[in-house]
């Protein structure tokens, strides 16, 4: 039975979820991402921003300048996890082989269930129409008998379009597509093989597989392959988390000691509240500091014994910043904080020692406050300081970071 993969792309939705719960926001300019004067960047850009020239990623004080008229928006992660969360149980209606990509898109394996539709062209049809009865979002979709071939298909009928590529035809459909549009091609790589005279697809899929080899090494034969429209790799089921991380970057850098701890400890509790509603426990803790001149530095620390602790999330990262505080005095740019090396909770407890119990005990008595109240509040002395700086939600506060405070 021939495959046939649909690749699902919510159109801008981050600012089209603002539209839905605003709908005066609507053919016009919005930018979702913080405050015009702030350091952050473009999370997510309306069709109607997009025709001035902004983009995802594009600093916030550019696209202000491009496009004066423009609405910006401070942004809930908390919004867009609850509509990717219902995307997502509506593709499980209709295949149980989605394979998420970040919140607003996916793959789905159609191969087998398209009969039940009529043709997989009438399925997806199916998924555009729940999604906008139910979501009320846009959806972009492309079907193929491959993942690459359907992620490109998808791209190429925004907005809110669906676009099919018959089976047999996938390299005639690349051919003239630019090599931008081929995913796993960066400006790095585009830059190389412009130089190389390759600027199409069709030119890509013709260039000797040794010549893309001793360029590129052993991505050189995964573009070839893309190219020319040949992709084995199967709709896979999200992964286990391997980390979890939080950060922030300052509104203006800071060598504040007071502040940088601050905004570590609420970080370390963010995480480690994380940590426990996953069930997962953690080995290793991983401070992450940038620099006012763009110097990135991650500082790790392997415990002894797992932890789903905050304080000795926020006591071993405390430790690490001040020895890299020591070590660079220069202002601080952004902070973060993680944990990786996850295992199951459960641990073995020390005899003598009630301290840890104690300790766990607390982490979730205050995940129920918090759960109920809101996450600011229950609060430590040291977090308080933050209510100066930073907008507080039922969520917790709303710190400046490009993908959006969670």
């Amino acid at each position: 039975m021939a495959r046939r993969i649909i690749h699902i792309d919510l159109d801008a939705f981050f600012v089209s979820v603002e539209q839905v719960k605003n709908p005066e926001l609507k053919g016009k300019p919005v930018v979702v991402g913080g405050r015009p004067e702030g350091r952050g960047v473009v999370a997510s850009a309306s069709y109607e921003a997009r025709a001035f020239g902004l983009h995802a990623g594009m600093p916030l004080t550019t696209a202000s300048r491009l496009c004066p008229q423009a609405i910006f928006i401070q942004g809930s992660f908390p919004k867009y996890r609850d509509a990717s969360q219902r995307f997502m149980t509506i593709l499980a209606d209709f295949s149980p082989y989605p394979e998420p990509l970040g919140l607003d898109e996916a793959y789905l394996d159609a191969t087998g269930f398209e009969s039940i539709y009529g043709s997989v062209h009438q399925m997806a049809a199916k998924i555009k129409q729940r999604i906008k009865d139910e979501l009320g979002l846009d959806a972009s979709v492309g079907v193929a008998s491959c993942k690459v071939v359907a992620k490109v298909a998808s791209e190429l009928s925004k907005p809110d379009g669906l676009l099919e590529v018959a089976a047999g035809e996938e390299r005639s459909f690349l051919a003239p597509l630019p090599i931008a549009k081929l995913p796993g091609i960066g400006r790095k790589t585009e830059r190389r093989l412009n130089g190389l005279g390759v600027n199409t697809i069709g030119e890509l899929s013709i260039m000797p597989l040794s010549a893309l080899k001793s360029h590129f090494g052993a991505s050189g034969e995964v573009l070839h392959r893309f190219a020319n429209g040949i992709d084995d790799r199967e709709v896979e089921p999200p992964a286990t988390a391997k980390s979890i991380s939080r950060e922030t970057t300052f509104s203006k850098d800071t060598g504040d000691h007071s502040l940088l701890k601050a905004t570590l400890r609420y970080l370390g509790e963010r995480v480690g509240a994380d940590l426990r509603q996953r069930g997962k426990r953690a080995r290793c803790i991983t401070l992450k500091l940038r620099y006012a001149d763009f110097t990135t530095i991650t500082r790790r620390h392997t415990l002894s014994q797992t932890c789903d602790s905050d304080q000795t999330i926020f006591n071993t990262g405390q430790g690490l910043l001040k020895k890299a505080l020591t070590r660079e005095r220069q202002p601080v740019r952004l902070i973060g904080i993680g944990v990786s090396s996850l295992v199951e909770s459960g641990r073995q407890l020390a005899l003598l020692d009630s301290s840890a119990q104690r300790q766990e005990q607390l982490d979730r008595a205050i995940d129920r406050i918090r759960k109920k109240y809101g996450f600011t509040a229950i609060q430590t002395g040291r977090t308080l300081l933050l209510k100066e700086i930073f907008p507080e939600s039922g969520e917790g506060y709303k710190l400046h970071t490009p993908s959006l405070s969670r």
